[in-house]
């Protein structure tokens, strides 16, 4: 009985999602998830280990202490902090232009990211895109849809039962933190494009500057796309989705800057090169 329960309510859940349609304004929550949030917040303590162990952490507090006050500036807007979720930001010495955040709050900026962006407002936009997939339980949203369609269900419960990402991969749901969190929808995009927007305004950046960024990394093409767009797919029009998505707002003076973007950009440029090729897998 439960196991017919269970697909029944995934086949509601996907035909809702393909006929449903966000327009801007509208409330944005988190979808279906077979996890709690305190569940949320273990695996993405495990993950954060692993990626510890894998990556050299900038040993430079300046700016570990910079990519925290930008970070902590939007975690803590309505919009962000209404979900409860203790982020937290830290900078890894890695050429890939790239960042991302795990379930619970844990968010990593590569220092080739701080040298693609030209202004604060561009870093600021891709730390409150990844936040919001945070407040949206965008990854273990996709990790429960994997469990049911994959598993039975009575072993899908087991495994988020036990609640660590080794079992989870044992049980064949995804290969490394890629394949359990990091690759969104377009859907889960325009999501965290929408409501990245809405941080960023909260906080006193202009929401523009997120969609310019990404529709300007998309415009590279090529073998070198950044390895952030092949886990982040365009939704399409960004500038045109963020635009309609800031008429909904408040009226806001935006523009906020800490003044030290140029010194982290310089900063980060004399540091050593990484000790070897890395990519989150």
């Amino acid at each position: 009985m439960q196991y017919k329960t269970l697909y029944a309510a995934l086949g509601v859940l996907l035909v809702t999602a393909a006929c449903a349609s966000r327009r801007a304004g509208e409330p944005l929550k988190p979808g279906f998830n077979l996890f709690s949030k305190q569940q949320d917040i273990q695996l993405g303590q495990e993950a954060a280990a692993q990626v510890n162990r894998e990556f050299q952490v900038v040993q430079n507090q300046w700016l570990q202490d910079y990519i925290d006050r930008v970070g902590r500036r939007l975690a803590a807007s309505p919009s962000a902090a209404q979900s409860g979720f203790p982020f937290s930001f830290t900078l890894l010495n890695a050429k890939e232009v790239n960042a991302f955040a795990l379930p619970g709050g844990p968010t990593f900026v590569f220092t080739g990211l701080i040298e693609a962006t030209e202004t604060e407002g561009e870093l600021a936009g891709v730390l409150a895109h990844e936040i919001a997939h945070v407040v949206l339980r965008h990854g273990t949203n996709q990790v429960s849809k994997a469990t049911l369609i994959q598993l039975p269900a009575e072993v899908a419960g087991v495994a988020v039962g036990q609640g660590t990402i080794g079992q989870i991969v044992q049980l064949g749901l995804g290969v490394g933190l890629n394949g359990l969190f990091l690759s969104y929808s377009r859907e889960a995009e325009n999501q965290a494009d929408a409501l990245g927007a809405h941080i960023m305004a909260e906080a006193g950046y202009n929401p523009i500057e997120m969609a310019r960024f990404f529709e300007k990394l998309e415009a590279r093409g090529g073998p070198g796309v950044p390895q952030f767009l092949s886990s982040h797919p365009s939704p399409g029009n960004r500038v045109k989705a963020v635009e309609a998505e800031i008429q909904t707002m408040p009226p806001r003076m935006y523009g906020f800057n800490t003044g030290q973007f140029q010194q982290a950009r310089q900063l980060v440029a004399q540091l050593p090169p990484p000790p070897r090729q890395q990519a989150v897998r």
